[in-house]
């Protein structure tokens, strides 16, 4: 399984019809709580005719979850097909969005679909595709003497989410990465 660690945005006309297409994180499209990115994005274009996403992410027991939407397109014709490319890249904790402009040439169902996913397959060629790792979360504590080296342990492994509660007496730490990193960092 792959996926991105960052946004990507590409733009396919076909016939005369724009698809802006951007592939997000799951956290990018999951984070605001008050309004959605595809709200957002629906904001940004006022004059587009549809806002299509499709989105696949691992849950907490490790099942792959799938979702996607047409958004008033015909049904079948829009999300679906998004979704089958993400399916075909085995990309998972990622979402495509897909903001269309209506050209004034209907494509018909076929061509629609086609559409759609060749918008999808080109944002993927510009995307950096990632090996997915399942990151565990692990917590420890530390007395206040031994942050820095705890921060440089950390940088050493490239471990970049973290959290740290200052206390009264000790510091408490929650690490998220890898198990293979978390078992380096135990081993340090």
């Amino acid at each position: 399984m792959r996926t991105v660690s960052k946004s990507f945005q590409y733009t396919t006309e076909v016939n005369r019809s724009k698809f802006i297409t951007h592939l997000v994180t799951i956290d990018e499209h999951t984070s605001d709580k008050y309004i959605s990115l595809k709200n957002k994005l629906k904001i940004e274009h006022p004059k587009a005719n549809h806002v299509v996403y499709a989105v696949r992410y691992l849950n907490e027991f490790d099942q792959i979850v799938e979702n996607s939407s047409d958004d008033a397109e015909p049904k079948g014709c829009a999300g679906v097909p998004s979704l089958n490319v993400l399916r075909g890249e085995e990309l998972v904790n990622c979402a495509v969005l897909i903001v269309r402009y209506f050209g004034g040439i209907k494509l018909g169902t076929g061509g629609m679909a086609r559409a759609y996913a060749l918008s999808v397959k080109n944002v993927l060629k510009e995307a950096t595709l990632e090996m997915y790792e399942k990151e565990l979360d692990y917590s420890f504590e530390t007395s206040y003497s031994n942050v820095d080296k705890m921060l440089y342990k950390l940088r050493q492994l490239e471990i970049k989410n973290y959290e740290r509660d200052f206390g009264i007496g000790s510091v408490q730490w929650k690490i998220c990465a890898s198990k293979e990193k978390i078992e380096k960092f135990k081993n340090m």
